[in-house]
């Protein structure tokens, strides 16, 4: 695929392409990455529930913040390859990098624990 910014790469444009890239990139996380797999079955499992015992309004605000949390996973777990791509070694600044990618994740799911407990306490009362 041709990169518009940098102007290389493939010409051409294709939506299904686009489609696979993430369905590719998603089946390594999950393959590869434990914090990316355990997150999403987690996922799964907490939307279901709030589908179940809730209206569509509320699941709406479950899958908003569950996504996020899975956008921040990913990007770090992007990130942190990336990191250990350019430097395999120890070094201060690459750590850093990644503890500020982690944080990111910390802040993601700090609203998802939020927003389900706030669900929680609908149901429950």
């Amino acid at each position: 695929m041709k990169n518009k910014f940098l102007g290389t790469g493939d010409a051409g444009y294709h939506p299904l392409r686009k489609f696979r890239t993430v369905l590719s990139g998603l089946s390594y996380a999950v393959k590869y990455d434990f914090s990316v797999t355990y997150k999403l079955v987690l996922s799964i499992i907490v939307l279901i529930v709030a589908f179940a015992f809730r209206g569509w309004v509320d699941f709406l605000m479950v899958l908003v913040a569950t996504t996020l949390v899975l956008m921040a996973e990913l990007f770090n777990s992007a990130i942190e390859a990336i990191c250990d791509f350019v430097e395999d070694k120890h070094n201060e600044k690459i750590k850093v990098i990644k503890d500020i990618a982690a944080a990111a994740v910390g802040v993601s799911i700090l609203l998802w624990v939020i927003v389900i407990g706030m669900e929680l306490w609908n149901i429950i009362n």
